[in-house]
C-alpha cells in the first residue's frame, strides 16, 4: 500500500493522539524536574529515587540516556504527522502503541510526585510491559523497503527506551523495598543485589536474541549497569559483589549480541 492511499479519519486521530502523548510525556519529565512547584526525583519519596538511596539504583549520570530517548521520540512525532506517514500499515500498527509508551511513561513521572512509591512500580510496570509488545511487533513487522529513517525512529528509539525502562523497573522495585522493608534486610543486600543482576543479564539477552540480536535494547542496558557499577564502586553506598557484577553483566549484555548479529548476518549471506 501506497503512503497516502485509503487515508482513514482514525489515521488523523492516531497523529493528533501521538503529538498529545508527547506533550502528556515532556510537561510530566518538567513537574519530574521540579518545575511548576514539583519535587526532583532524587527527592521524591523522601529521596527514595536518589542514587544512594537503594543498592540497585545507578549513579545520576545514568539518566543521560534520556536525551537521546526524548530527541528521538521528538523526532518520531513530527515525521509520523506528515500526510506520506499517515497510512501506512507501519504507523498504524505502532502509532497507538508508541502514544501509550509516552503517556505512562509522563504518568509515571506524575505518579512519583503525588502518589506512593508502590504505585511508581505498578506504572513503571505497565511501562515496561508496553514497551516489550512495542518492540517485539517493530522488529517481527519490519521490512527492508521500510528504510533507515524507519529502522531508527521505530526500532532503535524503542529498544532504547525498553532496555533503559528494563533496568529502571529493577530500579524502581529496589527503591519501593529499601523504602518499606525492615532495615535488617540490609545484610542481604549483596547477594539479591548479585542474583537480580544476572536475572537482568537473562532478560537482556532474550529480549536481544528475540529481536534477531538487536543492539539497541542491550546499549542502554549496559549503560546503566556501567553507571550502577560506578555509583557502588565509588558513591557513598558502596557495595563490591554488586559493583563488580554490574561490569560483568554489563559486558556480557554488549559483546553475545554483537556475536550474535554477526553469526545471523553471516548465516543469512550463506
Amino acid at each position: 500500500m501506497s503512503a497516502t492511499e485509503s487515508a482513514r479519519g482514525s489515521d488523523v486521530a492516531r497523529q493528533i493522539l501521538v503529538i498529545a502523548a508527547f506533550v502528556f510525556m515532556i510537561i510530566g519529565d518538567a513537574v519530574g524536574l521540579g518545575a511548576f512547584g514539583g519535587t526532583p526525583i532524587q527527592d521524591a519519596q523522601g529521596g527514595s529515587f536518589s542514587p544512594d538511596a537503594s543498592y540497585l539504583t545507578p549513579s545520576t549520570e545514568a539518566f543521560a540516556i534520556w536525551t537521546p530517548i526524548y530527541l528521538g521520540l521528538a523526532i518520531y512525532v513530527i515525521w509520523q504527522a506528515l500526510p506520506s506517514q499517515r497510512a501506512r500499515d507501519r504507523q498504524r500498527s505502532l502509532g497507538w502503541l508508541i502514544a501509550l509508551t509516552m503517556v505512562l511513561n509522563g504518568l509515571w513521572l506524575v505518579t512519583v510526585q503525588f502518589l506512593s512509591v508502590w504505585a511508581t512500580v505498578v506504572c513503571i510496570i505497565l511501562l515496561l510491559a508496553a514497551l516489550v509488545v512495542t518492540y517485539l511487533r517493530a522488529v517481527r513487522t519490519r521490512e527492508p523497503a521500510d528504510g533507515w529513517l524507519d529502522g531508527i525512529l521505530i526500532d532503535v528509539v524503542t529498544g532504547l527506551h525498553l532496555g533503559w525502562v528494563t533496568l529502571a523497573t529493577v530500579a524502581n522495585i529496589a527503591a519501593a523495598l529499601t523504602a518499606t522493608v525492615p532495615a535488617d534486610w540490609e545484610s542481604a543486600a549483596s547477594v539479591v543485589g548479585v542474583i537480580v543482576l544476572i536475572v537482568v543479564a537473562v532478560v537482556a539477552l532474550a529480549v536481544s536474541a528475540s529481536g534477531g540480536w538487536r543492539i539497541a535494547p542491550v546499549l542502554s542496558i549496559a549503560w546503566g549497569l556501567g553507571w550502577l557499577a560506578v555509583a557502588r564502586l565509588l558513591g557513598d553506598l558502596v557495595d563490591v559483589p554488586i559493583g563488580i557484577t554490574a561490569i560483568v553483566v554489563a559486558v556480557i549484555v554488549l559483546i553475545v549480541p554483537i556475536v550474535g548479529r554477526f553469526m545471523r548476518e553471516r548465516t543469512l549471506a550463506d
